[in-house]
């Protein structure tokens, strides 16, 4: 994830890492939550995706999936945060197999919260061989691709923010009155 993220300061934008360590989620067991017992974790977490202008997603592969926590905390979230958003993403296996699906996953998470998922992703296989003693990737063309990952959801983010693209979203979203 932090590769990913110095692709997108190379391209002159913000980035901050939200590491889910750092939030008190609960479960999301679908239940209504009690509003006189907020929880400051899911709060900042929520209001923190809400105020990004893009996000990426990074994740292990668990048995063909997302890691839970990751699930959990998406799951705790709604199309509030994420519609209109560019979303990558990355993922870390220990062996070969698993990419595809848990990316796949994800993919299909990120349009059920109406977000702009880009095409491109990067993925970090053999993670225990993968990186050097300094925490750097050893595989020079890995990196580039992670970085790519950044790159490309600070290019699109910004070009969805210009005045042309807004106006292009509007026509679209005008024309489903139509049909």
């Amino acid at each position: 994830m932090r590769i990913a993220l110095a692709g997108v300061q190379e391209r002159g934008a913000t980035a901050q890492l939200l590491d889910l360590r750092d939030y008190d989620l609960p479960f999301c067991a679908g239940e209504e939550r009690d509003p006189n017992q907020p929880n400051s974790g899911v709060e900042r977490l929520r209001q923190s995706v809400l105020e990004a202008n893009g996000v990426i997603l990074a994740t292990p592969n668990y048995h063909g999936t997302p890691s839970g926590v990751l699930k959990n905390a998406l799951d705790l979230m709604s199309m509030r945060e994420f519609e209109g958003k560019v979303v990558g993403l990355v993922g870390v296996s220990g062996g070969r197999m698993g990419g595809a699906s848990t990316l796949n996953t994800l993919r299909a998470i990120g349009r059920t919260l109406h977000a702009w998922v880009i095409p491109w992703e990067a993925w970090v296989y053999d993670a225990a061989t993968a990186f050097g003693e300094n925490g750097n990737l050893k595989d020079a063309g890995t990196e580039q691709r992670l970085k790519e990952v950044g790159r490309k959801v600070a290019r699109l983010t910004r070009m969805l923010a210009s005045k042309e693209a807004r106006e292009l979203l509007q026509l679209w979203e005008d024309a489903d009155d139509v049909v």
